[in-house]
Parts: C-alpha cells; structure tokens; sequence
C-alpha cells in the first residue's frame, strides 16, 4: 500500500481507495474532508496510473483549488499536477466553454459581465420594455433572473411560472437581456453554469467527448451544489458513473443562494449503487461541544443521520449567558474575554463572536472600543462604515450643519432623484455666480433657469431637509431619525428590492434606528442630535486593530463556515432573531444546520448567550430564548456561576422544552405586541381572517387572503404591497393585525 495512505484513519482510507463507481462521503465537520479529496487524486495518479488530464475536481473556492493542488504535489513531487482539472465550477466551465462555445452561436472570445456590467444592461432591457426601476428594482430583477439561472429555468419556463408582479415584470426583462447578451457576445456568472447544459444538450458528441475525458469526477461541498451544477456534473459523469462526492448535508446553510440540500439527500436515489463512507471522526471539539452539536442537529427530520465523534477528551461544559439585554450581552461577553485571557493566557486571537445578522455587530463593536479589545470583522465592513448607514448619518450630519458640503454631495441624489453630476456642476456654477452655498443654490434654483424637473426635485430635497432641521430643534434623534426615514422611504426602498443584500441593508437602518431610541431613551436631555453624531464620529474613526494578526473575529454564522477557534460566542440567541424569522419546517432545519455549524467551530469552549429584551426597529421588545438552546443535553451546559443547568431543572419545573428552567420565563407583552412563537401568546382564532390587514417586518402591509389549519400547524396567505404574495406559519411570523 502506498505509504502516505498511513496518515489515513481506516475509513478516510476506505474511501479514498474506492476508485470505481459513484461514492459518497459525508463528512462531519473537523473529519478531514480536504484530505480525503487530494490524497484520493494523489492515490489515482500514483497507484492507478489515471492521468491528471482524466480527473476533474470541483470546488467553490479558489483558496480551496490552490490548497487541493499544492497539497497533491506535496504528496507526490511537484508539478505533479499539472493537466490536473481543478478549480471552481466557474472557472472549470469558462475554460470548456472557450473551446466549444462557437457551437451554440458565441464566439469564443466571449466576454464575462461582473455584476455591474449585468445591472448596465439590465438596465438597458428595462428602459426598451419601458419598465420603470420605480416598478420593480434592478437588484430585484438581477436576483430573480440569477436563481432562476442557478435552477436551470429559461425564459420561457420562467415566464409561464411568473407567480406576482415583480416576477412577471422580471420573466420580460429576463427575455429581453438574455438577447442583449448575446449580442454582446457576453455570458454573466450564472451563464457560466448554464451554457454548458445547453451544448451538451445540443452537441451530444462533445458531452460524450468530455465524459471520455474526464473519467474521474471530484466535487467538495456536494450540499452547497445548486440544480445547474448538480446536472452538469450528472451529465459529465453518466458514462463512467465514477462520481465521487464530498460533503455534510448537516452543513448546508445556502439554500438563498440557491444551494439545494436535495442534491446530497438524494445521491443515493441517482447512484443506486454508490458506496456511502460517513467521516465521524472529528479531530476539532471536545466531546462536550459535538455532544451539544448532535443533539442539536439531530432534532432535524430531513437528514442523513450521523454522530460526531471526539478523538478529544470531554472538556469544559458549554456556559450560558442570560443577560437583561444587548448591552448587557455583549458587556458579559468583553467579560468573559478579559477573564479567559488572565486565567488561561488567550491570545485575542483565539475568541470569535458569532451572530446570526450583520446588524447585530453594532453593539458587540461598541463594546469591544470601550474595553480596548482589539477586533475585526469577516464578511463585512464596521457597522458604522456600511453605505447605507453613512447615508444616513450624512443626512443628520447636514439637518445639523447645512455648511456640510461632503454630506450634501453625498445625499443630494439619495435616494435617487435624477439630480446627476451635470446637474451638480451646474448647481455650483450658479452658487459660485452668486456668491451663496450650495444649498442656498438648491433653496434658490428656480432663480437659476434650471429646467423644472430639476428644480421641482431640488424643491423636494430641500423640503424634506427643512422638515427635518425644524423637528430636530425640539424632537430627539430618534424622532428626526424615523421622520427621515418616513420622508424618504430609504427602508422602505429596501425592502422591495427584496435580495438578500437589500434586507441586510434594512436591517442595518433598523439597527440604526433602534441605537437612535436607546440614544434617546437613556439620555437626560432626550438624545440631541448633535451629541448622538459625536458618538458616531468618535466610534467610525476607531481603527479596529494596530496589530496584524492578534484580534477578536467578529462575524455571521455563514461568514464562519469553514473556520476553527479555540472559544466560541455564539449570541443573539432568541426566538425569531436566531432562528430567524422562521416561516416553514424546512427554513427552521436549515437555521438548526446553522446553529450546529456555529457549534462546530469551537475547538474548546463555547458560550451560549441571548437577552431578555432587545431594541428592534426601533422598539424595545421582550425576546424569548431561542428553542436551539432547549435542545442541548442540560447536563453539558452551566451558567457563568457554573451551575449545571440539569442540577437547576430538579428544583424548578421548566418553562419552555424539556431542558428550560424556570428562570426563563419572561414577562407576557402587552395586547400592542407582535403575535409570538409562544403557546402563550397566540392570537385568538378569529384575530386572522380573509380580509385582515397586517403589518410584517420585511414585507410590509398586506392583506389576509386566507387561513389554513390550526394550532400550531396554522398558515395564513397574505398578499403584500411590495413583496407578493406568501405563505407563512403563523407562529413564526411575527405578525401585527393593523
């Protein structure tokens, strides 16, 4: 047997040297996946005499390709390599495409459009069908049209499919760009993934020549593949049949971007006699932590089931962080920091915090530079250094000093009001001639000879500022703050585009607006504008660390997919903040996936925190702890004074699922409160009817349309304004009856 084959555990072995057929390997987190895959290459090209031209391995990232090729040469000697077919399914089908794209009507010099070239000529489809971005956003067209791409539906079968406005609008620009990119002899990303079934489709010959070439198929992260990657690669394979495919069905957390768990869950049913080798073994977490994790985990009905074992002792219990709120939470844990780094020598680099949204990093942040703890945040930029809450903070920083020219420029034209660079210039021109300031120019511009849609916008602006400045001069920060977002529908913009990135955006105004109410509420004077912006100004200059390497990581539970540290926070852990805003069975199993990732990431210690009361759009609400929580063996987890939460639950019945004690419940919210997860607070059975309007966090006013079962299996459909229509359960979704 080839000698490296020794670093193997017996079934990491099993599974490399099984090079006939389709195989599985579902492999748990910390069980050394990456290794299975190249030592499997390695073991192909070394024992079997398969030629590096003949395998194809698929990854998600570039780091992930480097790393498999440099760690097959190390295995063998270097440029072993070489003519091996490893990379993303981006980069492996741009490069097939450049050698047979001319077979379906491209040229082979084809361009790729960014996704800013993408949004361009969007834009261009739209303006030709007369669809105004006022009527369905770009952002939300490039969504619909991208997943439409990444499951493999065309035009026509997306328009037959087109189910509410912004769809229908979307299937007529879809059509119209997928011409006009043609035309331009140009693919976006997702067409990356598309074209290639279409030739092969069209061109059975060269499907049949690539089968013969790439004999041996790899994919890493088989449960992150969506249905176009996962027909290329079982189209790409049919003749051999010698698939081979790496993953965790416990670690697919991106069904929004159009990952499909189905893929994983179903290989079975596709390679009827494929081999299945499950990698437990985990060489990250102490026994405490996995047992945490498959409990946890275990709770989900659509999996592959398996349990993680610990080649480490049992370690520490898992601690639990009650704070009275977000504040309180994120102090307890720069606590816990300060104590684990005096009594057991921490570097800064061994913490991570976790949450389950990006706006939630705004406390932590402030926390972490009031205590001189060195952090960085992965995934994102500082709170304070997004976009949307610079905007915002500009329109404040102006409705306080109108001589702020830097924040004028940057809001004059936010949100967009066709006031363009021309007109700007202009504007400075007639300011200059003048002799006033430049919003002295936009007061005045009908002086000007400006055309009238210029000054009627410039009218506007300046009344939304005047608006602003006279309530600013009496009214707390949280006051001009939701007048300016009542005035200018930022939020509300946001919310209709409906992606992914424009919710994250919403939800960091909300954020915004809730530090504005706290602001205000635990300030004497009322929270005055000019003292709220100095908090800023003195938070935003913060450098978040002098040294390179040592610092806190600040991040989501998807940004820490893949990564280890030693200690875990895993905050926010509340009923519809984590999990989130659960609607059906299967998004609740995929928040579960996301918990137990999050858990999984702790090589040593783990600490569980949530908050009984939490600012939320801008109101302070009560939060029940998050069921995730009830689902971990009690007998494993301690409160930071070290009691076992199992020796609590014998002298206190519990509260909420089997392992709650009583110290969790919470005061009942008022009859103003949204309608809860909890059994206590369900709304009575004629609260929901046809014809009731209701108020949603994401998707705004809408109307009941109709009301299907009972209890706690109950759904209500609801046609939105600016979001549709939609199915929700009506105990996650958090509901208000107007």
């Amino acid at each position: 047997m080839i000698e490296f084959l020794n670093d193997l555990n017996d079934v990491q072995r099993e599974a490399v040297i099984a090079t006939s057929g389709p195989v599985m390997v579902l492999a748990g987190a910390g069980s050394g996946k990456t290794r299975v895959i190249t030592y499997r290459i390695a073991y192909l090209i070394n024992h079997e005499g398969v030629s590096p031209s003949n395998i194809l391995a698929l990854t998600f990232t570039n780091k992930a390709a480097g790393e498999m090729r440099h760690r097959v040469d190390t295995l063998l000697h270097q440029g072993s390599s070489r003519g091996l077919w490893i990379g993303t399914f981006h980069s492996i089908f741009a490069r097939l495409l450049r050698n047979y794209i001319n077979l379906i009507g491209y040229d082979r010099n084809f361009s790729i459009f960014d996704t800013d070239d993408s949004k361009s000529l969007i834009r261009q489809s739209m303006a030709e069908l007369n669809i105004s971005a006022d009527s369905v956003p770009v952002n939300t067209v490039q969504s619909l049209i991208s997943r439409a791409k990444n499951s493999f539906i065309l035009p026509a079968e997306f328009h037959s499919n087109a189910s509410d406005y912004n769809q229908q609008k979307a299937a007529q620009i879809y059509e119209v760009y997928a011409k006009k990119l043609r035309e331009n002899n140009a693919l976006d990303f997702d067409d990356l993934l598309i074209k290639p079934l279409e030739l092969f489709n069209a061109h059975p010959n060269v499907l049949a020549e690539l089968q013969n070439s790439f004999r041996y198929i790899m994919i890493d992260e088989y449960q992150d593949t969506n249905r176009a990657q996962y027909l290329v690669a079982k189209m790409l394979g049919a003749s051999h049949r010698n698939i081979f495919v790496v993953g965790d069905d416990a670690q697919s957390i991106y069904s929004w971007r159009g990952a499909d768990i189905s893929n994983i869950l179903n290989f079975q049913d596709d390679y009827n006699e494929a081999l299945t080798f499950k990698l437990v073994e985990n060489y990250r977490s102490t026994g405490n932590i996995l047992k945490a994790a498959n409990s946890v985990i275990g709770r989900n009905l659509r999996q592959i089931k398996k349990e993680l074992i610990s080649h480490r002792d049992d370690g520490e219990p898992l601690t639990l962080i009650e704070a009275y709120n977000e504040r309180n939470e994120a102090e307890r844990v720069g606590e816990q920091i300060r104590v684990l780094r005096q009594n057991h020598a921490y570097d800064f680099r061994s913490f991570a915090i976790f949450y389950r949204t990006n706006a939630q990093s705004r406390v932590v942040e402030d926390v972490m530079r009031q205590n001189k703890i060195p952090y960085r945040l992965f995934g994102s930029v500082s709170f304070y250094k997004r976009k949307e809450i610079k905007d915002a903070v500009a329109y404040l920083r102006f409705i306080l000093n109108e001589r702020d020219g830097e924040s004028l420029l940057r809001i004059i034209n936010f949100p967009p009001r066709k006031i363009g660079d021309v007109s700007i210039t202009k504007l400075k021109e007639f300011a200059d001639m003048r002799n006033i300031s430049l919003y002295d120019a936009i007061k005045r511009a009908e002086e000007g000879g400006f055309p009238a849609r210029l000054v009627n916008a410039l009218a506007s602006f300046s009344t939304v500022i005047e608006a602003l400045k006279v309530l600013s001069v009496n009214g707390t920060v949280f006051d001009v703050l939701t007048e300016l977002f009542n005035l200018t529908s930022i939020p509300l913009i946001l919310q209709e585009e409906n992606t992914p990135e424009s919710l994250a955006r919403h939800e960091n105004l909300q954020e915004l607006l809730s530090m504005a109410r706290d602001f205000a509420d635990h300030n004497p004077d009322g929270g005055l504008l000019g003292d709220f912006l100095e908090n800023i100004s003195l938070a935003s200059d913060y450098e978040e660390t002098q040294d390179s390497d040592n610092f806190v990581s600040l991040m989501t539970v998807h940004s820490a997919k893949g990564l280890e540290f030693p200690v875990v926070f895993i905050t926010g852990l509340e009923e519809r903040l984590f999990p989130l805003h659960c609607y059906e069975p299967e998004e609740l199993e995929e928040e579960r996936r996301l918990f137990y990732v999050a858990m999984t990431r702790a090589q040593e210690k783990i600490f569980l925190s949530w908050a009984q009361s939490r600012y939320q759009y801008g109101q302070l609400h009560q939060s029940l702890p998050s069921t995730f929580i009830s689902e971990i063996d009690s007998s494993i987890v301690q409160t930071e004074g070290g009691t076992l939460l199992s020796d609590r639950l014998t002298k206190a019945r519990p509260a909420f699922g089997s392992s709650m004690p009583r110290g969790y419940q919470l005061k009942a919210p008022s009859s103003s409160a949204p309608l809860s997860a909890s059994a206590s607070q369900k709304p009575e059975p004629s609260a929901l009817r046809k014809g009731v309007m209701v108020h949603h966090a994401l998707f705004g006013p809408g109307v009941v349309l109709d009301v299907q079962g009972s209890g706690a299996k109950q759904k209500v459909r609801i046609t939105f304004r600016s979001a549709g229509e939609k199915t929700l359960m009506v105990q996650y979704a958090n509901l208000k009856i107007q």
